[in-house]
């Protein structure tokens, strides 16, 4: 099956937007991911403390991406968060995991519960994926809300799988299906 291309120029979440990375947002990205509990919460892929550089180095990734499958969380100033899907391949070429953070001022608004539907409907409908799956820490309780919130539920819990400064933790399994492609 070849993937399209999926670039998203602009998708509405109220007041804020899923776009497209662009370079001028690597200050807003160095500003905002230099947060620890920000970091405690993702892979250690993402560097703590997190710098310019490092922004830069991202959006240079994220920008040349094909398909391109991570995008800015965004107010009409700035880049807020991030928002991405990690598409499988060979018998998991139907299914992509998602990965998001949001800059901790605007925790608790709803925004990224929007910016995660937003974007499985998107994903469901222009790449036909039929499932979409996160694996939050168990000890993520807000993100487990997200997901909840957002459709997905929970299959299971996956012990003893990462390990994250300096302790072993368990992950919580939740994924969501396009229900309308399962019906075909």
């Amino acid at each position: 099956m070849k993937r399209k291309r999926m670039s998203i120029k602009h998708i509405a979440i109220g007041k804020y937007t899923i776009r497209d990375w662009r370079e001028d947002d690597a200050a807003s990205i160095a500003q905002y991911a230099n947060n620890k509990r920000i970091w405690i919460n993702l892979r250690d892929a993402f560097p703590h403390p997190y710098s310019l550089a490092d922004a830069k180095a991202f959006l240079s990734k994220a920008m040349q991406m094909e398909p391109i499958t991570y995008f800015a969380i965004a107010s009409d100033q700035e880049a807020i968060g991030s928002i991405g899907l990690m598409p499988g391949d060979d018998v998991h070429r139907l299914t992509a995991e998602l990965g998001y953070w949001l800059a901790e001022p605007f925790w608790g608004n709803g925004i990224m519960t929007k910016a995660v539907r937003a974007l499985s409907e998107y994903a469901f409908r222009e790449l036909g994926l039929l499932r979409i799956f996160a694996e939050p820490y168990t000890t993520n309780a807000a993100s487990a809300r997200v997901l909840e919130n957002s459709g997905f539920t929970l299959e299971g819990v996956i012990r003893a799988s990462v390990f994250k400064e300096g302790r072993i933790l368990d992950q919580n399994l939740y994924a969501k299906l396009n229900k309308r492609a399962l019906q075909n």
